[in-house]
């Protein structure tokens, strides 16, 4: 009997020990994953799914705590990964059902910062948007027109203009200050053959981009245009009147246009 009872205690105290061991490797596998994901590995990752979702808005900076997440995830690969992943998704959707009335009133909406080019050279110097945006840094390097093509972006308007589609370019660039390194940068990453670009004239300065953007495409609809799809990488560029049969959100968590 003394010795049955020995025997249980002996194997309850063995599966607490490896309970316990368990326990411990688990821990140091957590403490691992955060640590290289600057430590906070787990919230920045809800952090950005929330911001992708539209459900975090107006926010101004990326968390500080998050700054090594956000650069892993835009300079790692997967921020590419999730571009092409979006853009074989309008593949798809073009190839499968879009039928084109041909008549050139079938129509495209791109717009041109972080979706048709990139400018995450720039937002690597303010350490991938944790430090506060910075009009005047944005608009000296936006103005060299240097800003590479998105490559999968790239892809996609030469496929769209391949079928037929008129591409409308459509920015919160202000007309005065970029209109000229913009047209020179997009010719120059191979953006060619768009039907037009349109700019943010003086008029429309004092409008949030939903309002700015739905003005446009509003006009576009009452020349005849057929908006077929909508591409952009704020949830402003997808929002308002008139955004399309469908909308595309390309991923960016550096930064938030209202």
């Amino acid at each position: 009997m003394i010795c049955e009872m020995m025997q249980r205690i002996r194997e309850i105290i063995v599966v607490l020990f490896l309970a316990l061991c368990s326990k411990e490797v688990s821990g140091r596998r957590e403490w691992r994953a955060a640590a290289a994901d600057g430590g906070d590995g787990p919230y920045c990752q809800s952090w950005r799914v929330a911001v992708e979702a539209n459900n975090v808005r107006a926010w101004r900076t990326v968390p500080t705590q998050c700054l090594r997440h956000i650069e892993s995830y835009m300079t790692g690969g997967q921020y590419e990964r999730d571009l092409n992943f979006t853009v074989d998704a309008i593949f798809s959707f073009v190839d499968n059902e879009v039928s084109i009335s041909g008549d050139g009133l079938d129509a495209w909406i791109l717009d041109v910062d972080d979706t048709c080019i990139s400018n995450l050279i720039y937002y690597q110097t303010k350490r991938f948007g944790c430090d506060p945006y910075d009009p005047a840094g944005f608009k000296a390097w936006a103005t060299k027109g240097e800003c590479p093509a998105i490559p999968s972006v790239l892809r996609l308007f030469k496929k769209l203009a391949k079928s037929g589609f008129k591409v409308f370019l459509l920015t919160g660039r202000s007309e005065d200050a970029y209109e000229r390194a913009t047209i020179k940068n997009l010719r120059n990453q191979g953006f060619i053959g768009y039907e037009r670009l349109i700019l943010r004239t003086g008029a429309n300065k004092e409008l949030s981009a939903v309002a700015y953007k739905s003005k446009i495409r509003k006009q576009l609809v009452k020349e005849g245009y057929k908006i077929w799809g909508n591409v952009g990488d704020q949830w402003s560029d997808l929002q308002g009147d008139h955004v399309g049969n469908r909308t595309f959100k390309l991923p960016n968590p550096m930064y938030f246009v209202p």
